[in-house]
């Protein structure tokens, strides 16, 4: 059996790693494919370095654009890759353009496609997320759902049930093998931080940062909080604010720091009071790390996050967002954990690719 793995942004390093190292136990011809989505050090190289994933096999190179040209692009290098290489079946992960791309292009020439994260929905199409994981998973012949909800909308969808797994969180599986490496981080000294003194926020989605005046109403609105706020600036925000003349400006209590690598990002979110953000993951990690979480959209996918008061979402709203700081203080400090949440996810992804050779065929 040959393998063929796609990745393209950081969530997806972070998923593909536990998948990796189960192949290389089981001697499991794999072939890595980087399409350069993410394509600079902070946010690609460090990545790797970190989780210690070897450098790939073959990188694409294909860099920033619009959603069309970026997949499109993909989709054209992706072809000829596929026609040298010959895999048996592509494993994508997450719902991001290379998903999308390594998908259409893999089923296009009769190869199979495993989705790993399969059957999230946050059922708002003007989410660019949303619309890749809609169409990979009505591709897919291996759909690999990370919590009970999602096999759910599967389901509800019409997919065939024969073709849905229910094998856990395998980005949560990266998470318990890192959480002690991570402790070894010095970014809390570095960063002069007290644990449980600070909040992390994390802003880089289309909707949150297209709009300047949104953006800069989010930090000011921070800036009147009485708590520290460290911002790992995604490139993207970083430019709206540069060119709004805002980044020298942003509130004392707020800190920008360059994009951070995985373990000392591991290192803040584990010890921070609470954590802001727009991105999917981060959601489900702070729930895991047992640290509030306060969601900057009115949706998401990771729904079994808002359980228990683990995750709030407040959209742009900045009252929503003081309000929800504020009561930070009454929520627990220890959630339970989703079913499957551990480190055997990568384990029985494998065990089933191996167990259903009839998914091969399509």
């Amino acid at each position: 059996m040959k393998i063929l793995s796609i990745v393209g942004a950081r969530p997806n390093f972070m998923k593909i790693k536990p998948l990796y190292e189960e192949f290389k136990k089981r001697k499991i011809n794999q072939t890595l494919v980087h399409t350069g989505q993410h394509y600079d050090k902070n946010m690609s190289k460090v990545f790797f370095e970190d989780l210690e994933l070897p450098k790939p096999d073959i990188f694409l190179g294909v860099g920033s654009g619009t959603h069309g040209v970026q997949t499109g692009l993909m989709m054209s290098k992706m072809e000829e890759v596929l026609l040298k290489e010959k895999p048996d079946l592509t494993i994508v992960v997450g719902d991001v353009n290379s998903t999308l791309a390594g998908a259409i292009a893999s089923i296009k020439m009769q190869i199979p496609v495993a989705h790993v994260e399969a059957g999230y929905r946050s059922f708002d199409l003007k989410m660019p997320e949303e619309i890749n994981r809609i169409l990979v998973d009505r591709i897919s012949q291996f759909l690999f759902a990370p919590t009970k909800d999602a096999v759910d909308n599967l389901v509800s969808e019409g997919i065939d049930k024969k073709r849905i797994f229910f094998v856990g969180n395998i980005m949560i599986e990266t998470l318990l093998s890192n959480i002690q490496k991570s402790k070894k981080s010095n970014i809390l000294e570095t960063l002069s931080l007290d644990s449980r003194n600070y909040g992390l926020m994390t802003v880089h989605r289309a909707e949150n940062t297209a709009d300047p005046k949104k953006l800069l109403e989010l930090f000011i609105s921070l800036s009147e909080i009485d708590t520290k706020i460290i911002v790992p600036l995604h490139p993207r925000t970083k430019i709206i604010l540069e060119e709004n003349a805002y980044l020298g400006k942003i509130g004392k209590n707020i800190e920008i720091t360059e994009p951070l690598g995985y373990i000392d990002f591991l290192q803040l979110m584990s010890n921070s009071k609470f954590i802001l953000t727009d991105s999917g993951g981060i959601q489900e990690e702070a729930l895991m790390l047992d640290v509030p979480c306060i969601t900057l959209r009115n949706n998401t996918e990771r729904v079994v996050t808002l359980k228990e008061n683990a995750n709030i979402l407040v959209g742009m709203d900045p009252l929503k967002l003081s309000l929800a700081i504020k009561g930070i203080q009454k929520n627990k400090r220890s959630y339970p954990k989703p079913p499957l949440w551990d480190n055997k996810v990568a384990e029985r992804i494998v065990n089933t690719i191996i167990s259903h050779p009839e998914l091969f065929f399509l």
